[in-house]
């Protein structure tokens, strides 16, 4: 795994920090298209969605004819929203402010729609200006609905496009297609509500529901490091693994969201989706195939095989914290404000800014190997991290006494660095038969000399392409709803414990700790 010798053979690179750059491994996309953001004024669109469009567009990814339509209540002209968009590149694209070349070409494809999402009129607006996009920029019906809105409108934008004749039964001459943001529902039922309503317009096929944390490299990268090397999948069993943790830590608190994550909370915002889509790829058996059905078989099989968590004592498998005040980690912000101080939020609130568990799968592969998960806001470190803990050895040969010798340890590093590391013990130079834990390391941008692209290039660019490997399925959605419910509802009916609290830039609250020292375990430093 040294970084000196881990060279793509197929993309011609120099590995070295001077020639770090994107990969060019281009793969354009072929069918025409236009593309729809529902919230195209909204911070989302903003910061992600649009420098993603251009970025594929300078990469010469989108197809030759593709149209971008903006669709918000803001009251925006063509210019202005145009100005928007540059502006929105200018400050979040990894390319830096637009080129002007490239700017023209690709804001001449930008269009407007300003109204409110449950008025038929603004729907038949829409429909004429992609049927213009169709005639002008020959776009050839080609359509994917993009909804980045508040959840609560994800239905009446559905029941809107199906009104105004724009759901894909409609669309004789092209495709039609919708991806959805994430929360799917906040519970069990609104999701079964949603899905009912989207599934009545659209197929399954033609729903992609999206977790942009299936888009980034390292996580993509789990299923190649499994299934492509023969010295990790014939030990990746209950044989040799001790237990799995899977870290999802951040230093920022809920910013000016406190309103939405009052009504959310770590436990759906979190767990319920990106925890668990990681969980599923890291405890999945091979696919038959690598099509996207085959992939997503097997990780629905996962949370199937999940045990349930006994409602009657849900302390023994889950813990939950809120941040206090405090300062973070080499931070020169002072002391930062407790959760219950944050805009938004009650003073009296019992959501959760921590929320940890523990699951077990019972199936062959896994049978009695704990997955501790984690999430958290406001805590030391921001970062994402699968850690796999192997068994330790079963009889001691060598070392000297006092030397330690730690379980072998594989980490898939998510964010901010991306990369693989291995421990292992290794004898210290010398006369006597010292142990010491030694590390190797793979980072994808000196191993490979390129920058990863970020997730929502990758994931709008499949979607274009109509590739659902990296999107969720409803029948997986269901079931990590119905893992996490039993947390949820007694959460819900039960007040903040009094070890709950953590204060910001540590590593999360004792109950936390406790769950794991109940099994003679504990977390990973942050």
């Amino acid at each position: 795994m040294g970084t000196s010798t881990v060279v793509p053979s197929q993309a011609d690179v120099t590995v070295g920090p001077q020639s770090v750059r994107t990969n060019t491994d281009i793969d354009r996309i072929s069918d025409p298209c236009n593309i729809v953001f529902f919230g195209a004024s909204g911070d989302l669109f903003k910061r992600m969605l649009l420098p993603a469009m251009y970025n594929l567009h300078t990469q010469g990814i989108l197809p030759e004819h593709f149209g971008i339509i903006g669709f918000s209540r803001s009251s925006y002209t063509q210019d202005e929203f145009r100005e928007f968009g540059q502006q929105s590149i200018a400050e979040f694209s990894r390319s830096g402010p637009a080129q002007s070349e490239a700017w023209s070409k690709f804001s001449e494809r930008m269009s407007y729609i300003g109204g409110e999402f449950d008025n038929p009129e603004t729907f038949q607006q829409l429909r004429r200006m992609l049927e213009e996009n169709d005639s002008k920029l020959g776009t050839q019906a080609n359509r994917l609905f993009y909804l980045s809105t508040p959840p609560g409108i994800f239905a009446e934008i559905v029941r809107q496009l199906d009104a105004a004749g724009l759901g894909p039964r409609d669309n004789a001459q092209g495709w039609t297609r919708i991806i959805i943001e994430k929360p799917f529902g906040t519970n069990l039922e609104s999701a079964r509500a949603l899905q009912t309503e989207v599934s009545r317009v659209f197929p399954e096929k033609l729903i992609y529901r999206i977790d942009h944390y299936l888009g980034k490299e390292p996580v993509q990268d789990i299923m190649a490091l499994r299934f492509a090397n023969v010295i990790f999948e014939p030990i990746w069993n209950h044989q040799y693994i001790d237990s799995i943790q899977i870290t999802a830590a951040e230093t920022v608190g809920v910013e000016q969201r406190g309103g939405y994550y009052e009504t959310s909370g770590a436990l759906r915002d979190m767990i319920q989706n990106h925890v668990m889509n990681l969980l599923a790829l890291v405890a999945m058996e091979p696919p038959v195939r690598s099509d996207a059905d085959s992939i997503r078989d097997e990780k629905f099989k996962v949370l199937t095989a999940m045990r349930p968590i006994p409602p009657d004592n849900i302390p023994d498998y889950a813990a939950r914290g809120q941040y206090t005040s405090g300062t973070l980690p080499n931070s020169k912000s002072g002391i930062l404000p407790a959760y219950r101080q944050e805009s938004g939020v009650s003073a009296e609130s019992n959501t959760e800014t921590f929320a940890a568990a523990k699951f077990y799968i019972d199936n062959w592969r896994w049978a009695r190997v704990p997955f501790y998960v984690r999430s958290g806001k406001r805590l030391a470190r921001k970062w994402s991290e699968i850690a796999v803990t192997f068994k330790p050895i079963p009889h001691r040969l060598f070392g000297e006494a006092g030397d330690q010798i730690a379980p072998n340890t594989l980490v898939i590093k998510i964010q901010p660095e991306e990369g693989v590391s291995m421990t292992f013990a290794a004898k210290v130079p010398g006369p006597k038969m010292h142990i010491r834990e030694v590390n190797m390391d793979f980072n994808y941008g000196s191993g490979f000399g390129v920058v990863s692209a970020p997730a929502y290039e990758r994931l709008i660019g499949d979607a274009m392409r109509g590739d659902a490997t990296l999107f969720t399925r409803w029948d997986a959605v269901e079931v990590a709803w119905e893992r996490v419910m039993p947390i949820l509802q007694h959460w819900e009916q039960t007040a903040l414990e009094l070890d709950t609290g953590y204060a910001i830039g540590s590593q999360g609250p004792q109950s936390a700790k406790a769950l794991l020292a109940a099994d003679g375990r504990e977390w990973r430093p942050l």
